[in-house]
């Protein structure tokens, strides 16, 4: 990514307000995209025109999303894949209804609330993070498959050959797998098909460009395109998983896999603006404190304040920081427990939230104390697809971290998940993220771990407004809400509004994180001047957002990746 700076001007009242953002003007064409028809963004070339191609064939919105969903499973094999699970949001213009699923992984039977913890009761990061025992039963193929049964057109086989195609024949190496194939290296290393696949003989990384082929892979895709969920969750494939992770001393059964069920769930919805927000709920936490951050700010009038002024800063942190400790407080599993979601989000608690986010200075993690709530009766990839009669999709998968566990079912080309490390190994725990755990996240057999994942469509009068979403862990949040921020608040072009720095704070720990390139230099010193402890980071955010315009639709791929906006004319 290039790290100059591509200054915006932008007119908001009677000043002018320089907005910091990646300038990567030569690779533009690439990362935005108009149509009057279907659109699709991805973080991957091979992705976006895998659904294309199946547009191309006549198919809907739904064999799109299948789709793009084995061939992102295939293109970023760090992020993403078959061993992992995720959720979906879909926008059907005809019912004027969105359908939320969740695939998302689940606690194999055999787990228990201390499995990872010592005599002492400590916790051991590296056991839900690395190897056998960090796997959940994956939920990516049954919930593929059943939403495709439910809402395709063409056959299921049809939606998987761009898939199986682009494992067999390869896709040059890019830059984010370049530096998780060395950041994972030792890890994978220990694999002999991971080896195989993603190494030299010598056990060096292969240069950047060089042709990663899965072919493993690629014949387990094959099995999956004939006999559908049944050709992963039993017969040879399940037993290579099993068998692997039996070996490895891990907890995944033959039961987990048969027993494993989608779940569709009602989606959490807000008002901002007059626009509706529709998210994905418990046990995605995203939702939630998405509608919750931009309801807290709508108050204060931000535009007139102007975008990446420090007042707007320090109000939007200090929104974060409130929504980050009701998710420490208040998020889990909703088959487990009690959820209050509808409290989380109802107008008058949010009122009382945003009353204490305009404070003179940094709110201290430390001085935060929850509000009580009325009784009522928490590495991916994301893709955002729309079509030409108004339908949207937006979907965000993951295995977690780069590579999930490392395991890799033998034979199989299948890369298991770590999502186990999603759970609170016990209450205040940290995960991989830093994200705090709560009494509702604590691990439970076939009990569905906290998520971030916050793929979120919005609508205005019954009509398609804008879909969006993105990787990264917790930084899910406040990156889809800032996107929002600036191209709803702050009437951006929906480019510059995916593009502009962004900032990120999470209650614990108590930092305010800013992006590259960084906000003006006078801004940053006045948030210090307030406490704000400011430190650069990067946050691996890669928003991919559809949004209407007078014409059709207008796409854009976040510039920070490798992603291709496209559409058809």
């Amino acid at each position: 990514m290039l790290r100059a700076f591509m200054l915006i001007v932008l007119i908001s009242c009677s000043h002018q307000v320089r907005i910091s953002s990646p300038a990567i003007s030569e690779n533009r064409k690439f990362h935005e995209a108009f149509s009057k028809n279907e659109m699709v963004t991805s973080q991957g070339k091979g992705t976006t025109e895998a659904a294309l191609e199946v547009f191309k064939k006549g198919g809907n919105i739904i064999d799109a999303f299948v789709a793009a969903s084995f061939a992102i499973s295939v293109e970023r094999p760090h992020s993403t894949g078959i061993g992992g699970g995720g959720f979906l949001l879909y926008y059907s213009k005809k019912e004027n209804k969105v359908y939320a699923f969740d695939f998302r992984e689940v606690a194999p039977m055999s787990a228990v609330t201390n499995m990872f913890l010592t005599k002492k009761g400590d916790t051991q990061p590296l056991l839900s993070q690395e190897g056998a025992l960090a796997v959940a039963t994956p939920g990516l193929v049954k919930g593929l498959y059943e939403i495709h049964k439910r809402f395709g057109k063409l056959s299921w086989e049809e939606t998987m050959r761009p898939s199986i195609r682009l494992a067999r024949e390869g896709f040059p190496l890019y830059k984010q797998l370049h530096e998780a194939l060395i950041d994972r290296k030792n890890l994978l290393l220990l694999d002999p098909e991971a080896k195989k696949t993603f190494y030299l003989d010598s056990g060096s990384v292969p240069k950047l460009g060089s042709l990663v082929i899965q072919e493993n892979l690629a014949k387990t895709l094959e099995v999956i395109s004939i006999n559908g969920a049944t050709g992963f969750y039993e017969g040879k494939i399940a037993n290579s998983i099993v068998k692997t992770i039996n070996k490895k001393r891990g907890l995944l059964s033959h039961r987990d896999l048969k027993t494993y069920k989608m779940i569709e769930r009602v989606p959490v919805t807000g008002i901002y603006k007059g626009l509706k927000i529709y998210s994905m709920p418990p046990p995605s936490s995203g939702g939630v404190h998405v509608i919750q951050i931009l309801k807290m700010l709508e108050p204060y009038k931000l535009k007139e304040l102007g975008p990446q002024t420090a007042e707007a800063v320090h109000l939007t942190a200090n929104a974060m920081q409130r929504a980050f400790l009701d998710r420490a407080t208040y998020l889990g599993d909703p088959d487990f427990n009690k959820i209050p979601t509808q409290s989380l989000v109802d107008e008058n608690y949010i009122e009382k939230l945003s009353q204490t986010i305009n404070t003179p200075n940094a709110m201290k993690e430390s001085s935060l104390k929850k509000i009580e709530l009325p009784y009522e009766s928490t590495d991916t990839t994301h893709f955002t697809i729309a079509d030409r009669e108004g339908n949207l999709v937006a979907s965000t998968q993951t295995i977690n971290g780069w590579f999930g566990s490392g395991v890799i079912a033998e034979g199989t080309g299948i890369i298991l998940n770590n999502e186990m490390d999603d759970f609170a190994q016990k209450v205040g725990a940290k995960n991989l993220f830093g994200a705090v755990g709560g009494e509702f996240n604590l691990i439970e057999p076939r009990k569905r771990p906290l998520s971030s994942m916050s793929p979120t469509i919005i609508t205005k009068n019954d009509s398609p407004v804008m879909a969006l979403g993105s990787p990264s862990g917790t930084r899910i949040i406040t990156c889809v809400a800032q996107t929002i921020l600036n191209s709803v608040e702050f009437e951006m072009p929906l480019y510059e509004a995916v593009a502009a720095t962004r900032i990120h704070q999470q209650w614990q720990p108590d930092v305010l994180k800013i992006e590259s390139p960084f906000l003006d230099p006078q801004v940053e010193s006045e948030l210090k001047i307030k406490g704000h402890k400011v430190i650069h980071e990067k946050l691996g955010c890669s928003i991919q957002a559809i949004r209407k315009n007078h014409h059709g639709w207008e796409g854009v791929s976040d510039p920070r990746g490798e992603g291709l906006a496209k559409g058809l004319n």
